[in-house]
């Protein structure tokens, strides 16, 4: 029995869902986003609120249901609030800033990179060791964030490079006399 998928959806105001054939598309204010739906469950918008419900008893519709049920989540606040990331820069001379539609990053190397920002995702540089990256879609989101820390990650010894705001980085003694 799925835990996740028993639950529906509250579409918040503001929000429009609509369902046609094998995909569900959401409209709000940050944006316009779609997932697609499998055979293995039947998805209805009932008085405000998407349900999802397995077509069988099989595995894979089990499985599909909570799945399903979780992207359809994502979808909705997505269009509705929109997901943020933020990303700290520790590291002497180490910064970003955004120039148009670039991410400029100095992180040590000997030339700065240059990340073109993409056109779903929105990138702030409130100072220059500090980067928010948002957007409608949580993947893309957590995906453009993750490429940027993977420039420079974080290491163990001084903390120096890019890591995520909630991150914590196990810190390892240096050498010893």
């Amino acid at each position: 029995m799925s835990r996740v998928g028993k639950y529906p959806v509250a579409v918040p105001a503001g929000v429009d869902v609509r369902i046609a054939g094998h995909e569900l598309t959401a409209k709000g204010k940050v944006g316009s986003l779609s997932v697609p739906l499998t055979s293995d469950v039947t998805v209805t918008l009932e008085d405000g609120k998407v349900v999802v419900k397995p077509e069988g008893e099989s595995t894979r519709a089990r499985m599909m249901w909570g799945t399903t049920r979780a992207l359809v989540a994502n979808v909705i606040r997505g269009v509705s609030q929109g997901y943020s990331v933020g990303l700290e820069i520790n590291g002497v001379g180490y910064r970003a800033a955004v120039n148009g539609r670039v991410l400029n990053l100095q992180l040590g190397y000997s030339h700065d990179i240059d990340f073109p920002i993409p056109d779903d995702v929105k990138i702030v540089c409130e100072k220059p060791t500090a980067i928010t990256v948002s957007g409608a879609d949580k993947q893309r989101v957590g995906a453009v964030a993750a490429k940027i820390r993977s420039f420079r990650g974080p290491e163990p010894y001084k903390g120096k490079g890019v890591k995520y705001v909630t991150e914590k980085i196990r810190r390892k003694e240096g050498k010893k006399k």
